[in-house]
This record gives structure tokens, sequence and C-alpha cells, in this order.
């Protein structure tokens, strides 16, 4: 058994920041992961992803992009790179292929056991993310088995999916940017359109990430907010990172031929797929959502003395919705003979065996202090700032935490 002050499960972006942290502070640690470093980006998402944050926004304690393109966005492989080198460039105790099994107290710390030996530790890092496992809902049980399935978590490329209509559900980053893909590719693509969050990936001449970088929108914390638990549940952008930096929304799927369709609500035992008639409602929502966000980065921006450099406010037309999509399609007819579930993820906590998790099976915590003596949280969606689950937000919550694990010690410390 081996022993060491600190446990860090994980070694993507947010395992590695807090790693740089900790070793700031002299405080010994390991980091233990299930593959290779940055697993998640290599093994769970599609080929053609781009980070939907351009390359300068890339920024971890001690490191930050370097190239001649600031303003691109990263490939998958570009992104494996990036954090490999960050691993490199902080000496960063990693052990690859170390699939942590359980986590228990063990009185004075934690005993962490995994498929290659035991750890005691004092303090306990869960770096692990919150994208485990692709979320699906009850009823996809119902789905016909004449009809494939596939999750965001899945996906690779057209080339898995069988000719003949495509019917994805969900429509934040993940749904939009597949829905594009299969249609393009000459898929009729129905999209079921839920909760988003519109949002122009250029405005007034610069990246939507610029803007909400310098106006503080990405430094909102989790303790000035009036539902943190709703802010933590808000879908992500519908940004993709393109090369021509176009916006991809739902009028421009529609341009392309997808259709769009009402939130998917239920199968039926015959396999009839009914679906929520909000669509128009959700789309104003998301528009006025949109409309609220440009007006303040327009307010910060004639604060600042902006309004002379950058281009005039402009606004998206409205979306565009037809007057009544239908509020059914059987899945049995053979229109639809694949469905990809675009519909989130959750973290994957099966392992840890200490009375943290909430009922639907998320640690609790305050800020990413969790409510269990020595044990912390890195990488979680606004776990401490608006911007905590981007690569560019694990260092400033790394920088937090690593205090608080700190103070935490020289406290046992006294009292021992």
């Amino acid at each position: 058994m081996s022993s060491v002050t600190t446990v860090i499960v994980g070694a993507g972006h947010a395992g590695l920041a807090m790693s740089r942290c900790l070793a700031e502070r002299a405080i010994d640690h390991v980091l233990l992961e299930r593959g290779e470093i940055a697993h998640t980006w290599r093994t769970e998402r599609w080929d053609s992803l781009r980070l939907l944050t351009p390359n300068w926004q890339s920024r971890l304690p001690g490191f930050c992009y370097d190239g001649d393109d600031p303003d691109g966005y990263r490939t998958m492989p570009e992104v494996i790179d990036f954090l490999g080198n960050y691993a490199k460039s902080i000496s960063a105790p990693v052990r690859t292929h170390t699939t942590v099994t359980s986590v228990r107290s063990d009185g004075a710390g934690y005993l962490v056991r995994t498929d290659r030996g035991e750890w005691r530790c004092r303090t306990l890092v869960l770096a692990s993310g919150a994208c485990n496992v692709a979320r699906l809902p009850d009823f996809a049980v119902r789905v016909p088995p004449s009809v494939a399935m596939l999750t965001a978590q899945s996906y690779r490329n057209p080339a898995q999916v069988a000719d003949g209509g495509v019917l994805v559900a969900g429509a934040s980053a993940s749904g939009t940017q597949i829905a594009q893909e299969l249609q393009r590719a000459g898929r009729q693509v129905t999209l079921s359109v839920g909760e988003h969050i519109r949002a122009p990936r250029v405005y007034r001449g610069k990246d939507l990430e610029w803007w909400m970088d310098a106006a503080g929108v990405l430094d909102e914390r989790y303790d000035e907010v009036d539902d943190i638990r709703r802010a933590r549940r808000v879908p992500s952008l519908q940004l993709a990172g393109t090369q021509d930096r176009t916006t991809l929304d739902l009028n421009a799927l529609v341009d392309l031929g997808v259709r769009l369709i009402g939130r998917l609500a239920g199968i039926t035992e015959d396999g009839k797929a009914q679906f929520a008639g909000s669509l128009r409602n959700m789309c104003a929502l998301s528009d006025l959502k949109m409309a609220r966000l440009l007006d303040l980065i327009d307010e910060w921006a004639r604060a600042n003395g902006l309004d002379a450099t950058v281009g005039p406010p402009d606004r998206l037309p409205p979306t565009r919705v037809e007057d009544n999509p239908p509020l059914g399609l059987d899945l049995t007819g053979g229109a639809i003979r694949t469905i990809i579930w675009a519909t989130g993820y959750r973290p994957d906590y099966s392992w840890l065996e200490l009375p943290v998790l909430d009922r639907k099976g998320y640690v609790r915590h305050d800020g990413g202090v969790a409510e269990h003596p020595g044990m912390y949280l890195m990488g979680m969606q606004f776990l401490r700032r608006r911007k905590s689950a981007l690569i560019d937000g694990a260092g400033d919550d790394a920088r937090d935490l690593s205090d608080h694990l700190a103070a935490y010690l020289r406290q046992r410390s006294n009292n021992v």
C-alpha cells in the first residue's frame, strides 16, 4: 500500500490544473487516471469535433497557447497534445491505466483502491469529470429494435449511421453540430428541440467568448447567482468551433434542410414518439436569452469606451418555426432509422463509498468543497465560476480549492 497526502482522481485538464497548484504549495500528491492523459478527449468525442472556445482561451496554471492561430479552435488531436504537453511541463505525477474501484473513509483520511494497488491519503480531489455517462430518458427502452441508437458520446462520424432518416434528440452544442454533419452527409435529419441557448459565434467583430471573458460574464461566481442549482443545469451555448467562424443555430440548420420538432417527451409501448408542443415558445425564450446576453455586452462596451472601436450592435433574425410541427412520429414506419441522443451526461461515482451523493448521484458540495472532510471536486459545471467546466476555468478553481485544501491540512496538523 502506498501513502500520499492527496489523491487526485482523473488526469484531464481539471486534475492537471489541481496538480500544478498543489505542487506550488509543496503538497505531495498523485493523479490516478483510468486510461491515458486526456482519456475522455481520446475516446468519447466525435471525429470532427473542435473546441467551442478559441485557442487563446486554453489557459492553465503556468501554461497557455503559444501558436500562431489564437482565434482558431483546436481539433481533438490538438487538445490531446496540448494536455499531454501540459502534464510534461509540470511533471505531473500521473499513474495511467489505473482505475479507481472504491474510495472509503479510513478515519484519518481515505483509502483508495485501484486495479493496481491501494493508496492512503489525507485529502481527495475528484476530477473525473461531469460527462462519464450519457444521460438517456427512461422511455429510451421503448425505441423499436428496427431503430439504431447512438449517443453524442458514442457517435464518431456519418459512416456509423445507416442511410435514411435520423432523429437527433437535443439541440445544444452537441446536437446541433451532429445534426449539421449528418444532414450534409445526405441523411434526412429531424432535430428534437428542448431548452437551448442560441448565440452568435462572432458579435461586433469579436468572438462571443472574447466578449464574455472581457465583460466578466465567465467569472461570475457561484455565490453571486440567485439559483445556483438552476445555473448548473443550463445547457451549453449553441456554438461550433468552425474555421470560418460561422454561427450554427436552428435557422442555419433549417436552411440546410433539417426539420425542427418539439422536445421528445415520450415513446409509447407500440413505438410512437410523442413531442411537446412548446417548440415555438422554446425558441422564443432562447432568442430572449440571447438578446439579454448581447444587451449586457453592449452595456459593457459602452461603459468601457469600446463602441467606437468595434462593429455596430446587431441581432440575428428570430428563430423560424413552422406553424404546426407534428406532435407524434411512428418510429416503426421506417422514416427514422437512427436516433442519436444528445441529451447530456452525468458523472459516475459508483466507486465512491461515502455518504456524499444526492438523490441524482451528484456530489453535494459548496463551491467544490465536498460535504466530507478533506474532499474536493473539480471540473463540474459552474463549480465556482460560470467558466468552471471550460479548460480556461480550471485554473482559478484549482487555486481557490488548493488554498482551502492547504488550510485544511494545516488545521488538522495543529489539532494533532
